[in-house]
């Protein structure tokens, strides 16, 4: 039994984090930490809420804490976890800078703990789905593929007149993607930025545009923007032989803001309306245009993935190299606006 407590009862915690460790069998939850008096979200039953962190460092049998609060705490809330003997999840951004990211991992190491943070995006069926089209060979050789993340949020960067780079679109949202870049492709050789305050310097980061640049010729753009009324394809991949293209994103995100939960057989699973479209040329030079049935994502997968590394002492699913490696990048991102605001 790996048993855990939760530090931070809001959205985080109840919609992307327990429905999912949940799943798991040989998952305990014991505590969640929650100082508000009132909580929207339901209790768990046979589960303590404490108000007093000490609560959860002083109890032996919590041997994972998981740290969902905002971003601006969890470098403080993930080294006092391992001062006090805790192994630690960490949602994203896992800290701010790259330095921080690396006095946490040589802490863990040095306490013989656990620390990863909580790259549950990996597991989304569009980049899954993606994965297998790639590895099908049918592509050819792959020499780029373009990745978005879109909204129409116009309200949100409207209704924020200062910066802060763990607010920023570019940590909030390419922690997923470029985390997905480089859990697949690794580490790339050079990156291009293009980071934006579309309504102006001084105001929130919106927008951004990453290429990432690999051997062999290959380039990965991430892209995101809040003001993107028509949403750009999920991801288009293209290869000497063919070309990929998956419109929509994965759908756990969208069926547990909708209350429906992971317990349900068909519980983010896309429809025949939501398959991306492979064309490509077969070895008779003959044209084809086919559906590709969606892979299911799973969140779960990286609750698993811990309890199999604390357990059984199996390798990270999130390497401590990749995380450094994606928040230098994002470093990097917000200190090229910043040169281009000069």
């Amino acid at each position: 039994m790996l048993t855990i407590a939760y530090i931070g009862n809001g959205k985080s915690a109840n919609r992307y984090h327990i429905p999912f460790s949940s799943k798991v069998e040989n998952i305990k939850i014991k505590k969640i930490l929650s100082p508000e008096d009132q909580s929207p979200w339901d209790a768990l039953p046979g589960v303590e809420y404490v108000k007093d962190i000490n609560e959860i460092w002083n109890d032996s049998d919590v041997q994972l804490v998981v740290i969902s609060t905002p971003p601006q705490s969890h470098y403080d809330l993930a080294k006092e976890a391992l001062i006090n003997g805790k192994n630690a999840l960490v949602e994203k951004p896992f800290s701010e800078t790259s330095e921080q990211a690396k006095e946490l991992f040589a802490l863990a190491e040095e306490k013989g703990l656990f620390i990863q943070c909580y790259q549950n995006r990996r597991f989304d069926s569009d980049f899954l789905t993606v994965q297998k089209v790639i590895e099908s060979g049918v592509l050819g050789e792959v020499f780029e593929m373009d990745m978005h993340f879109d909204y129409f949020r116009p309200e949100v960067p409207q209704s924020s007149d200062t910066f802060s780079p763990l607010d920023s679109f570019l940590y909030t949202h390419a922690c997923h993607t470029v985390d997905q870049v480089i859990s697949y492709f690794g580490s790339p050789n050079k990156v291009n930025y293009d980071v934006r305050q579309l309504l102006g310097s001084g105001r929130m980061n919106d927008y951004f545009d990453l290429d990432l640049h690999y051997a062999g010729n290959l380039k990965v753009s991430v892209k995101s923007s809040y003001f993107r009324m028509k949403e750009r394809p999920s991801f288009v991949v293209y290869g000497t032989k063919g070309t990929f293209i998956k419109e929509t994103k994965d759908r756990q995100e969208e069926h547990l803001k909708l209350f429906y939960m992971p317990d349900n057989k068909d519980f983010g699973v896309d429809l025949p309306e939501h398959y991306g479209t492979l064309y490509y040329m077969d070895e008779a030079g003959r044209y084809h245009e086919e559906k590709v049935v969606s892979e299911v994502g799973d969140y779960s997968r990286i609750y698993q993935g811990i309890y199999e590394s604390l357990v059984n002492g199996k390798e990270k699913i999130v390497k401590d190299e990749e995380t450094i490696r994606q928040i230098e990048i994002l470093e990097e991102g917000i200190r090229q606006m910043d040169l281009n605001n000069q």
